[in-house]
């Protein structure tokens, strides 16, 4: 499956961080973990951190899907809004998942940190602003479930949008304090290139040919013939999981993103701030460490990689119609644009645990807007599961909820 395509920005800007070897021998581990993103060498750190003999594999070069694709846009906000997951799963375990998405933002900057990572991790605050008039009543709504949970918000009517960011055809809006941005795939390199170091296997280019599942373990057979054996195996390939689960569980979509060229002028009204509205689909917007302003959305209900790509073209003229729309006076000019494959789940959270037709086997698949920071979470679930215990939010990640 083909999960983006022409020029992904940061895969452009940063080129090939690092290559590893393929497997050419019969191997054993404790973890074998599939896919080497952003999610893939998340949870290869934890596993490392505790103690775990650890393998990652891709079938492409480390990074290459859909980590050079993202926006790379952190925010604790899930794709549903607080009130309507509140009708799903109820008002407590809403909030704490609400609550888990926001601490996971500090927990990446610590992770970032600690790899000595020059991904460009930035704090920065979350603007969710009504797209129509008709969309305010049922905004404000959401920021008084946010409010009466705790959250740090503030509402901002549309005379005080524009004259904080500029921001044009805002009918109000959520001012949330917490959120970041990254580039997504030198993280995820500076991750696993940290944990090499400290013994972590890692063979990219290898794809596979056959699993054996067992209640003891898993046995996978690659496209050159070589066999890891492993007690425990963790698929952290996103979207590509529906290639094995025949089951109903995601949905996937395209959707496009463009970034300007370097911009000269001042913009710091916009450097420390996210910025997504509440139209359907949602546009979002971002700018980069290196002063580029990065605009996203016009989804559509198709994969089809030759189909999305025919649209680039379309999709960048319509963000950049957008953005003028909202930001009249900024100078953008396109330097990049490109689609990328996401998944949307009936209430907007991730699958995180176990399948019943994967004996030891995990998955960790984010999903929606947010997915970074569901990987995070991911870390702390998964940790428990292998050591047998029951993490707080796991019923919430289950398979056949």
């Amino acid at each position: 499956m083909k999960i983006k395509s022409s020029e992904p920005f940061w895969l452009v800007k940063n080129g090939i961080l690092h290559s590893y070897p393929s497997l050419r021998e019969d191997v054993k581990t404790e973890i074998l973990i599939v896919g080497g993103g952003i999610t893939g060498s998340l949870i290869a750190h934890r596993c490392m951190e505790e103690g775990y003999k650890t393998i990652l594999i891709d079938r492409r070069e480390i990074g290459h899907g859909s980590t050079s694709a993202t926006t790379s846009m952190l925010q604790y906000e899930i794709d549903l809004p607080l009130f309507e997951l509140a009708k799903m799963i109820g008002e407590k375990g809403a909030a704490e998942n609400y609550w888990a998405c926001f601490k996971s933002i500090d927990d990446l900057k610590k992770i970032a940190k600690a790899v000595k990572s020059t991904c460009g991790f930035q704090k920065k605050e979350s603007l969710y602003f009504a797209a129509f008039k008709k969309d305010v009543p049922w905004l404000k709504k959401e920021f008084e479930a946010r409010k009466e949970n705790g959250f740090p918000v503030k509402w901002l009517e549309a005379e005080e949008i524009e004259k904080k960011y500029q921001l044009k055809n805002a009918f109000g809006g959520i001012l949330s304090d917490q959120g970041g941005s990254i580039d997504a795939f030198q993280l995820a390199h500076d991750i696993l290139a940290f944990n090499h170091k400290k013994g972590l296997e890692i063979y990219d280019k290898k794809d596979i040919k056959k699993v054996d599942y067992k209640r003891n373990g898993v046995s996978v057979l690659t496209e050159y013939g070589d066999t890891i054996t492993a007690k425990h195996m963790i698929y952290c390939n996103g979207f590509e999981s529906t290639e094995i689960i025949k089951d109903d569980f995601v949905k996937l979509l395209s959707t496009y993103a463009t970034v300007g060229e370097i911009m000269e002028d001042d913009q710091r009204h916009l450097n420390d701030t996210l910025f997504w509205n509440t139209a359907e689909p949602y546009i979002y917007m971002r700018t980069t460490d290196d002063n580029r302003l990065l605009i996203g959305g016009e989804d559509e209900d198709f994969v089809n990689p030759q189909k999305r790509d025919a649209l680039l073209g379309e999709k960048s003229d319509k963000l950049s119609k957008y953005l003028k729309k909202v930001l009249p006076d900024y100078d953008f000019r396109s330097d990049f644009v490109w689609a990328g494959t996401f998944g949307e789940t009936k209430d907007g959270l991730p699958y995180i645990g176990q399948h019943p037709d994967f004996p030891s086997t995990y998955f960790v698949l984010g999903f929606g807007g947010n997915g970074i920071t569901f990987s995070v979470i991911g870390m702390d679930v998964i940790s428990d599961m292998l050591k047998g215990k029951k993490h707080p939010l796991e019923e919430f990640y289950r398979f056949g909820r």
